[in-house]
């Protein structure tokens, strides 16, 4: 079998990355925002050349469901033909870090999942989701009540397309991504045998990140500890009125991995410091000096004047970092009186240092739900050093089973 794949609600390209260095080709890739399908379409399609496209669709941001509709018999030609469909629809509505909204019109973007799936038939599936997918949602009416999670919901629907199915909750920070982030996995498979992904991936993980010359566990300092603000400064190259950073020494194992095909006295992508207010400043050094670190804080919980936000957590030096988020002043650096830089949140989740986001760097208000800019990017995508490990795991499993049927 060939192995190649589409990607749909593609972000800016983490999972279809690590497909890319797992040695997977992709065929094309569905991703409704601007922003996002101009960082992806940079990195894995004009500098990789990854995806071979098709002639009847355009190489630019699609709605899945405007594909659907409009390409319903292009795809329906596709049937049986495309070896793996990945992808999860976007997770705002169920995630627990949010405000979990039930009536979140994405939440409805399952189904559209689910028919792209009829149509093509792939013989394997993969689909990530936020932990909060696996939890049903409170009856409006009857709060003691629950309904069905939209995890029961996707496998029903699945099965009965005759996939043998198979899930579990992933905390990356066990595969090498230095982030405590838990994500519902669920693989699928029209020849049965779904639970050997799990099965080999697990087997795979430590040989894997011995073969990446990194730890297991690396704790937040020595992920971006020489990309702080004390290295010095120069002008912002892609945003008027700001500065970015510039590279220290790599001193660990994971910063050396990182930079890899990065020239050391290239300015970091990406690495554009916030303008704080000297109250802010004031603020994160004292919080800095006073506060539990990797605990997220509250103003009038733990009676912190002066902190407005609903909360927010200083990182610990010594620790695995906690889940990024799409917003940027959800963490406090360890050491440093700031916010983290898009740059460092791709870090930690394990983007490499080459990899360039595009489009503007954050948004607020009422187009939080519209934009997708750089800080969201990040925080919405899948760990690329995980995806690898799926994508090498797809692969044993799909062999071992060309195998069997030999047999």
């Amino acid at each position: 079998m060939k192995k190649k794949y589409i990607d749909i609600f593609a972000g800016c390209g983490g999972l279809s990355l690590g497909l890319h260095n797992a040695g997977w080709e992709g065929i094309f890739a569905i991703e409704k925002n601007e922003d996002a399908f101009s960082t992806l379409k940079y990195n894995l399609m004009d500098n990789l050349n990854h995806f071979e496209w098709v002639d009847w669709l355009g190489k630019e941001n699609y709605d899945i469901n405007e594909v659907l509709k409009k390409h319903k018999k292009e795809l329906e030609k596709m049937c049986g033909k495309v070896p793996l469909i990945v992808g999860g629809p976007p997770c705002q509505g169920f995630s627990m870090a949010g405000q979990r909204n039930a009536k979140d019109k994405r939440n409805k973007l399952v189904n559209s999942y689910v028919k792209f799936v009829e149509i093509l038939k792939p013989e394997y599936i993969f689909f990530e989701n936020v932990h909060g997918f696996t939890i049903a949602f409170k009856d409006e009416k009857n709060e003691d009540k629950k309904g069905i999670p939209a995890s029961t919901y996707i496998i029903k629907k699945l099965k009965k397309l005759g996939y043998d199915l198979k899930y579990e909750i992933i905390d990356f920070s066990e595969y090498g991504v230095p982030q405590k982030r838990k994500r519902f996995i669920l693989v699928g498979s029209l020849h049965g045998k779904a639970n050997d992904f799990f099965v080999i991936l697990k087997n795979n993980r430590k040989e894997f990140i011995k073969n990446k010359k990194i730890e297991i566990s690396t704790p937040i300092s020595e992920v971006i500890g020489d990309l702080l603000k004390d290295n010095g400064e120069v002008v912002c190259p892609d945003c008027k009125g700001f500065k970015s950073g510039i590279y220290g020494k790599a001193n660990s194992k994971y910063e050396k991995f990182i930079r890899m095909g990065q020239a050391n006295n290239k300015i970091p992508d990406s690495h554009r410091f916030a303008k704080h207010r000297d109250d802010t400043i004031k603020l994160f050094k004292k919080m800095q000096k006073e506060c539990d670190r990797g605990r997220r804080l509250s103003g009038k919980k733990d009676n912190i004047d002066g902190l407005k936000k609903r909360g927010v957590t200083i990182l610990d030096s010594q620790q695995v970092c906690n889940t990024i988020t799409s917003h940027p002043d959800d963490y406090i650096h360890y050491s440093e009186p700031r916010i983290m830089t898009v740059r460092e949140c791709a870090r930690i989740q394990s983007f490499p240092d080459w990899f360039e986001f595009k489009g503007k760097y954050t948004t607020g208000g009422q187009c939080r739900k519209l934009d997708v800019p750089r800080y969201t990017q990040v925080g919405n995508a899948i760990p690329p050093l995980f995806a690898e490990q799926v994508g090498l795991a797809l692969m044993e499993m799909i062999e071992d089973g060309e195998k069997k049927l030999e047999l």
